[in-house]
């Protein structure tokens, strides 16, 4: 359409979101389908979270809040990031935003100019090029690999930055692949971004607390400390608190781009919704006790998957150390065809047939910039991951 900005031409529809809603489509025509597209606990909001927000509500907390969040929830936001990371920041250094994706496109528009570049290590979140692009600045992708469990090594990392390098994304643990670095891991990292003082680390921390097998979480400004005044940290409820739908991120960063992505906020959404800003209070500084619960649950899940999928034909799945995704790769499945029929060129090809013929749907490793590939959500019950990965074995076993 002639009136669309030339801008717009340039960004691609969330692919999870679309292969969320293809297979509610196809369950509302009655097909047997099996969704691990979404990055979604399937956990309820615990019972604590949801009574603060109805205290809310009846306390009258219904109206406009300060536009970056109101002062209470800032105050538990510092007290978390000096409790879990040892990181020591004010409430000035603190922006709430309608969830993580709002707060890293307002840091996104708030410091690129055309020409700014953005280093993003693939495989990716299907959102942050496309933000990027959005924002006007130009995404470079820095491809990890299977040999090394999906993590950027600094090698790759020094070739990615340019004199026009102004930010890297940073996702640990990693939505698709669940990788997590530890410390010596991210420690190489930092090191390559000390010698080049022009770029800024945006650190997505979303899967902090979902980590198993004893991995230690770290966040790269407590790793390297000379790196603090030149990284925003991101956060937020919605994973590990399994409060999606509540839509609350945060970030703690300088004061002076907190205040600048507070502007753009001010001129997009305005404040959060005060009602999840409450139940986000409740949140960080309720009790705790249920994510290592929950993280027992989604051990198990990883686990059995895992074992299935490396059962597949042409599949290997690494054992990621976090989050609740898995990231198999299909290179011994190109080329062949379908017991349906279905010529498999890619990793897309993969997807639609195994969707078409079994009914289970996943997203393919193209929308996460590395293929081939896709991703599984085991954020589902243990037996819809069991049904779905016999159905994945069964689709395997039929290629020819």
């Amino acid at each position: 359409m002639p009136f669309l900005s030339d801008t717009l031409t340039r960004v691609k529809p969330s692919p999870t979101i679309a292969v969320t809603n293809k297979a509610r489509e196809l369950k509302a025509e009655g097909r047997d389908v099996i969704g691990l597209g979404a990055g979604e606990p399937d956990f309820d909001t615990p019972e604590n979270i949801k009574e603060a927000a109805k205290r809310a509500m009846d306390a009258g907390h219904t109206k406009y809040t300060a536009v970056d969040g109101i002062p209470e929830l800032k105050a538990a936001i510092c007290a978390k990031f000096k409790r879990d990371n040892g990181l020591d920041y004010t409430p000035a250094q603190v922006t709430v935003g309608t969830g993580g994706k709002q707060v890293l496109y307002n840091a996104l528009v708030a410091t690129l100019n055309p020409g700014d570049e953005v280093v993003i290590p693939a495989p990716y979140w299907v959102s942050y090029p496309d933000m990027v692009l959005l924002a006007g600045g130009t995404p470079v992708i820095a491809e990890a690999s299977s040999q090394t469990a999906y993590k950027l090594t600094p090698d790759q990392l020094e070739a990615a930055i340019t004199p026009q390098t102004k930010w890297l994304i940073f996702n640990s643990p990693s939505n698709p692949t669940g990788a997590g670095y530890s410390r010596d891991e991210l420690k190489a990292l930092t090191d390559v971004l000390m010698r080049h003082p022009q770029v800024w680390v945006m650190s997505d921390d979303m899967y902090e607390h979902l980590v198993y097998d004893g991995f230690e979480f770290c966040t790269p400004a407590q790793v390297e400390p000379a790196l603090f005044k030149r990284t925003l940290t991101v956060n937020g409820v919605s994973k590990a608190y399994a409060m999606t739908g509540w839509r609350i991120g945060y970030a703690a960063g300088p004061g002076e781009l907190i205040k600048a992505m507070g502007k753009v906020q001010s001129q997009s959404t305005s404040n959060p919704c005060s009602i999840s800003q409450y139940a986000a209070l409740e949140a960080l500084t309720g009790p705790q006790d249920f994510i290592p619960e929950n993280n027992e649950v989604f051990k198990r899940r990883r686990d059995m998957v895992v074992e299935m999928l490396n059962a597949c034909e042409g599949v290997s799945c690494p054992v990621p150390e976090g989050a609740f995704y898995v990231y198999p790769s299909i290179h011994g499945c190109i080329g062949k065809t379908s017991a349906g029929g279905a010529r498999i060129e890619d990793d897309e090809a993969f997807a639609t047939a195994l969707l078409e013929e079994t009914g289970v749907a996943v997203v393919f490793g193209a929308a996460f910039g590395l293929s081939p590939a896709f991703r599984v959500s085991y954020a589902t019950s243990d037996e819809a991951l069991r049904e779905a990965c016999t159905r994945i074995q069964d689709f395997c076993a039929g290629l020819r």
